[in-house]
């Protein structure tokens, strides 16, 4: 029992959760007021939904810490063809929200598929460019056939319109495929027609309200009332905060100001109630999560591992980054969650299982050093013998 309690990565383990916690609170406190007098709603409504995501994710979660990752290279088969029956229901049975069809209602639930397309795809990839190591240099036998499902995947969210997700998925693909190993020029030329393809296919796909996003990102007070308005009370609510904030609950632009205030937006209210020390908090903790997530990748011998764990490091950093860089400006508003604490249950499960299956890998990689580390009472070569024999043994049935 204490050797496997030494192969959890508890550094892991708490950050997640503390996010998650904080984001109900956050929510709360962001959707109290329009919920009664907006949707007629309870104050509480949107922070118990989240609530109720949360014990599902967290259920997820303990699965996939115990649940060995390698398994998944067995139903990459079946992962593929469940995210494409996925993506094309979303094509026939979908609902709009937003100017966009990447929703389905399942009784009163709402599930967002292309959440579960973004690990679907990391493990789909990790899988076949691990198979692809011997020759991953080729690029016509190795790098091209998997784009194929790739596209495929990208195209059906696109047509949702959904750019934003079909940006961070393509980057999360970049990531992963950079990360096995092909040759630079190679990755370059990807990069090149991937984003050329969809910026082509955004400019001819995108509405007179999406591009207003654009346009209301770089120059928002050339048009205060339209297009620059959501960025614009952003950046009213991220200067009022200062350093220690205005006091929890007590924010002024979650009053109708600032719209989306307990998804998109929830980092503004986060900075205006709880100052700089909100900010860092939730930084701090997003970093250690990708930071540590990165470190098991390096640590860990198994190829599929290693490259799962770093596209899941990549999920959650772009995402974070795109996030962040919306709020603040420096990025076109695409509507993309900050992770684990913005409101949305489909994406706070999928980023739940998804860091359970990188304290999965680290238990691995834990579990391996453990023993390494293990000291030989006896060092007679009798001795030696059985204890190599019965370390083989523990490896096999770990």
């Amino acid at each position: 029992m204490k050797q496997k309690t030494k192969t959890f990565d508890f550094l892991l383990m708490l950050p997640p959760v503390l996010l998650a916690g904080f984001g109900i609170v956050m929510i709360y406190s962001a959707s109290m007021v329009t919920s009664v007098l907006v949707d007629n709603n309870p104050a509480y409504e949107m922070a118990l939904k989240q609530g109720i995501w949360l014990v599902i994710g967290l259920i997820g979660f303990l699965f996939a810490c115990f649940f060995n990752y390698k398994i998944y290279q067995k139903l990459t088969k079946w992962i593929v063809l469940i995210m494409i029956i996925a993506l094309l229901a979303v094509k026939f049975f979908g609902v709009t929200i937003n100017y966009s069809t990447s929703w389905i209602h399942i009784g009163s639930l709402s599930i967002q598929p292309s959440e579960f397309v973004k690990i679907g795809l990391i493990i789909y990839l990790a899988t076949i460019y691990t198979k692809k190591q011997a020759y991953i240099g080729d690029f016509f036998k190795a790098v091209l056939p998997p784009l194929a499902i790739t596209s495929l995947l990208l195209a059906l969210i696109i047509s949702q319109p959904d750019v934003g997700t079909a940006a961070i998925i393509f980057s999360i693909a970049c990531a992963v495929i950079f990360s096995s190993g092909i040759k630079f020029r190679h990755l370059s030329l990807l990069i090149f027609i991937g984003v050329t393809i969809l910026v082509a296919i955004g400019f001819q796909m995108v509405t007179d309200e999406k591009a207003s996003r654009f346009t209301g990102a770089y120059q928002p007070f050339e048009d205060p009332d339209d297009s620059g308005y959501q960025l614009i009370q952003s950046y009213i609510a991220i200067g009022t905060g200062g350093l220690s904030g205005v006091g929890i609950g007590q924010g002024v632009q979650k009053l109708g100001y600032l719209t989306q205030a307990e998804s998109d937006f929830i980092m503004a209210v986060v900075a205006e109630e709880l100052g700089l020390f909100g900010v860092l908090f939730v930084l701090i903790n997003l970093s250690i999560i990708v930071l540590r997530g990165l470190f098991i990748a390096k640590k860990c011998e198994n190829a599929f591992g290693s490259l799962l764990a770093i596209g899941i490091s990549a999920m959650i950093g772009i995402q974070a980054i795109i996030n962040l860089g919306a709020i603040s400006g420096l990025l076109p508003i695409t509507g993309v969650p900050l992770p684990f604490v913005s409101y949305g249950g489909t994406s706070l499960v999928v980023l739940l299982f998804s860091v359970g299956i990188l304290n999965n890998i680290a238990r691995h990689v834990n579990y391996q050093r453990f023993n390494e580390e293990t000291v030989i009472p006896d060092q007679s070569e009798k001795n030696v013998q059985f204890y190599n024999r019965k370390r083989r043994q523990t490896t096999s049935a770990q």
